[in-house]
């Protein structure tokens, strides 16, 4: 063993990492990449030892940000380091990385030692790109689903019918939830939709919301909002669903990879996490999209509803229209004007913001007993149109600590820059991809104030100089920044009805 001062770093990389200068390694049996257990006064944790020539003296260990999130660990705390075992989990994943099926207790140890914090990000990376290539059967799913929810946070509401909805993402600008969680609250149902932020988009539900109202709430806070007004809006991260998910996200973000077996586990054990009884789960398909068949959608929508039924979630899937971005706006303060503004008139809002809102909204109130079968969507719209929504709306951003404001007093970013078609011609196309990089250029989801508003959608008929869209941003760099990706990647296609000339020579 060794005995060590404890030097802290503000600093969170995401790992249990610590770092000993490379001369008190020297003729010790500890290596770097060693994993070892720290014994602090105020408790003990696995880490991944790191060495360094000048972060740390010699007698010291670097500990970071993530580990006194947990434990209080004082700078000049004395520390003892001693080899750890190595995890069960290891051979585990070994396992799955030969493409063979995990058995429930195998699945229960890997999930439990990742959120233990015992697996290197190697480890936990290993696992997740095992799962990328080789899949899981549904029983692994299901166990691995169960698990995930069950090391963490979970609610237990009084009554049985709780719904939820849910999009699995990939369409900049989808921020219907802030008209679906109003509509169903006001019809009477209980609605406790915890979301995230974003991680590849412009902007998550919870960017969205937190333009209007604080999104941070604990587990008592939640209980509350949803006692008094039958729904909220809230960041899922401020309380602990499901731990695991976010462990694993952040093996997903870097590689851009989704597999299946994490897409479905991801959505379905914050959902039991958070008491959900009735989901309908959002599946945007088309170019551009996470999903791009039809085909492929009902494939994912009956994968989604066998786990539910396996989990007791009573699953609803809508395959949606994802080939350009819902409504106009795209990026936090944008987002949560054009929400607002539906609900204040919805019949001056984009036609596709609110035909999506009304057909999930109209899923769930048919789920739940409010509409008869067939009737939801327009019961939807009756309770849209009344104001009832807006007001349950107002309710909502009260009860979580915000104060009302009508869509005019929304502010944006105060540079902006018009981006215009270069001719003659139709929009043919809207790339979701590059209309999100040029929002995140402008600074999005960061910057709440920055984003993208669509002039235009696919189908129009523009004249030169007519407006594209308009990009905004808090930041004259970024802005400046935005317009040039904009300039050279084109999001925005217009082209001519000759689309291509084909001649003998």
């Amino acid at each position: 063993m060794l005995f060590l001062k404890a030097k802290l770093f503000d600093l969170d990389i995401g790992i249990n990492a610590v770092i000993m200068n490379e001369e008190d390694l020297k003729g010790t049996p500890y290596y770097p990449q060693d994993r070892v257990l720290v014994e602090t006064p105020a408790g003990s944790f696995v880490g991944v030892l790191h060495s360094t020539k000048t972060l740390v003296n010699k007698g010291e260990i670097g500990i970071f940000r993530e580990i006194t999130k947990e434990i209080p660990v004082k700078d000049g705390d004395e520390v003892i380091i001693r080899h750890a075992e190595t995890p069960l989990s290891v051979a585990y994943i070994r396992k799955k990385m030969d493409g063979q099926t995990l058995k429930p207790e195998e699945i229960h140890t890997i999930i439990d030692e990742m959120v233990a914090g015992k697996l290197s990000n190697i480890e936990n990376t290993a696992f997740v790109t095992a799962l990328y290539i080789n899949g899981m059967d549904m029983k692994e799913i299901e166990e691995m689903t169960k698990r995930m929810a069950e090391t963490g946070d979970m609610i237990d509401w009084e009554e049985s019918l709780v719904v939820d909805v849910h999009s699995i993402g990939g369409v900049p600008g989808n921020k219907t939830a802030l008209l679906v969680v109003p509509i169903v609250a006001a019809a009477g149902l209980t609605i406790p939709k915890t979301s995230s932020r974003a991680i590849t988009s412009a902007a998550g539900t919870a960017d969205v919301v937190e333009v209007l109202t604080r999104v941070d709430l604990s587990l008592d806070e939640i209980k509350q909002v949803v006692t008094t007004t039958n729904g909220c809006m809230v960041w899922g991260g401020a309380i602990d669903l499901a731990p695991a998910d976010d462990i694993t996200i952040n093996v997903e973000r870097p590689l851009s990879i989704d597999p299946e077996p994490l897409l479905l586990s991801s959505v379905m054990s914050k959902k039991i996490a958070a008491g959900i009884k009735y989901l309908v789960i959002d599946i945007p398909t088309g170019e551009g999209a996470k999903v791009k068949t039809v085909d492929e959608a009902a494939s994912l929508a009956r994968k989604f509803i066998e786990l539910g039924e396996r989990v007791n979630v009573h699953v609803e899937c809508a395959i949606t229209y994802g080939g350009q971005p819902i409504g106009r706006a795209i990026g936090p303060a944008l987002e949560a004007k054009e929400a607002l503004m539906a609900l204040e008139n919805y019949k001056e809002a984009p036609s596709s913001l609110i035909e999506k809102a009304l057909s999930l909204a109209g899923m769930l109130l048919e789920m739940g007993g409010v509409a008869p079968h067939g009737r939801g969507k327009s019961v939807a719209e009756e309770i849209l149109a009344s104001g009832k929504a807006l007001e349950k709306m107002h309710e909502i951003i009260t009860a979580q600590g915000g104060e009302p404001k009508s869509s005019d007093e929304i502010e944006v970013g105060e540079y902006k820059a018009e981006i215009i078609a270069p001719m003659d011609g139709y929009v043919t196309q809207i790339s979701n991809k590059l209309i999100t990089k040029v929002a995140k250029e402008a600074g999005a989801p960061r910057d709440k104030k920055a984003g993208v508003y669509l002039n235009v959608k696919i189908g129009n008929k523009v004249e030169k100089g007519d407006v594209l869209y308009t990009i905004y941003s808090s930041s004259e760099e970024r802005l400046n920044a935005a317009i040039k990706l904009a300039r050279r990647t084109y999001p925005v296609k217009v082209e001519g009805m000759l689309l291509k000339r084909i001649s003998r020579f």
